[in-house]
């Protein structure tokens, strides 16, 4: 699929504006500078962040990371730690980071629909008197994400109540999907590795979280 097929593409700001309309007077004024008490006690609460970022080349990024409800720190107003836990050592998410410094955060909470949006600037951090309280079964983070926050705010609940994600009676049935392992031996395509291997590694993988 290419692009060039939708013959009827929004090329404006304007012709948006003319489509979609203008944004009433409180979503603007919700947006906020630093974070405040709820937005503090929101986080607090999450289990799971999604990290967006993108490259000097304009490749984008979406992350999700997640632990214990409070995993993220906030350290004021202005500041918040994401720890790194273990991965598959892609590392995107820090190459992005290291060329542009630009990051933008998604928060749930699970049963609430509103979530929190969170846009900024980031930095790689090694300092360990940051990492210590980073701290979680029993394994010190090596790296963790110091964002400077830039704009908060909270947004409705829309998404999440047409999704109906919280609701258990509204999940798909999952025996229409394959599992992990057939889909990443189908995608790497490599033959020392077919879908029985992979779901041995993956099993021992999930084992070791921190």
């Amino acid at each position: 699929m290419s692009l060039t097929q939708f013959k009827q593409q929004v090329t404006s700001v304007d012709e948006l504006v003319e489509v979609i309309g203008t944004p009433g007077e409180l979503a603007l004024r919700k947006e906020l500078k630093q974070l405040d008490d709820h937005m503090r006690r929101f986080i607090a609460n999450s289990p799971f962040v999604v990290i967006s970022t993108h490259g000097a080349d304009g490749r984008c990024d979406a992350s999700p990371r997640g632990d214990a409800p409070g995993f993220v720190h906030v350290l004021d107003e202005h500041s918040l730690l994401i720890p790194d836990r273990r991965g598959n050592r892609r590392v995107d998410t820090f190459r992005n980071l290291l060329e542009t410094r630009r990051i933008g955060l998604l928060f749930l909470v699970p049963g609430m629909g509103e979530t929190l949006r969170i846009n900024g600037r980031a930095a790689i951090i090694r300092d360990e008197d940051h990492l210590a309280p980073l701290i979680a079964g029993g394994q010190l983070p090596h790296l963790a994400i110091a964002v400077e926050v830039e704009e908060c705010y909270l947004q409705c609940a829309k998404a999440l109540l047409r999704s109906k994600l919280w609701e258990n009676h509204e999940r798909p049935d999952l025996s229409s999907l394959p599992c992990a392992a057939e889909m990443f031996a189908d995608q790497a395509q490599m033959p020392e590795f077919d879908a029985a291997k992979l779901q041995v590694l993956l099993d021992g993988a999930y084992q070791r979280l921190y």
